[in-house]
């Protein structure tokens, strides 16, 4: 049997490094304590959630999707990744964010308006 891939976009700056906490690991006396960087796969879209969205966002455009919709928190990551490479890729974003409307707009809700994503409070 032959396993493919499904459709990926390349939208993290991939491989990130492994690190090595020499001082952590001598502090606990133990085995050598790594960190996989995933804040470095890209200045607005770091973090490990954009890995899943290579996948998810270039189905969507295989499927001829023109808007993508999630949910999450106020100041929510996850929202702020896929409103930033929505923007990217020319697709329209929905956020459906729990919290208030009256939210105080800094961070990543900042960064949802900035890039037009189009949000609902719930």
């Amino acid at each position: 049997m032959i396993f493919s891939y499904p459709p990926r976009l390349k939208l993290a700056q991939t491989p990130t490094p492994l690190e090595l906490l020499s001082r952590f690991s001598a502090e606990i006396g133990g085995p050598r304590i790594w960190v996989k960087r995933d804040d470095m796969t890209g200045s607005g879209v770091s973090g490990n959630k954009i890995r899943k969205l290579e996948f998810s966002l270039a189905k969507a455009l295989q499927d001829g999707c023109d808007t993508v919709i999630t949910c999450g928190g106020v100041q929510s990551n996850h929202c702020r990744t896929t409103a930033l490479l929505c923007a990217q890729l020319g697709l329209r974003c929905h956020l459906i964010l729990r919290g208030s409307e009256n939210s105080e707009t800094d961070g990543n809700l900042l960064l949802d308006r900035l890039v037009g994503a189009e949000i609902n409070f719930y």
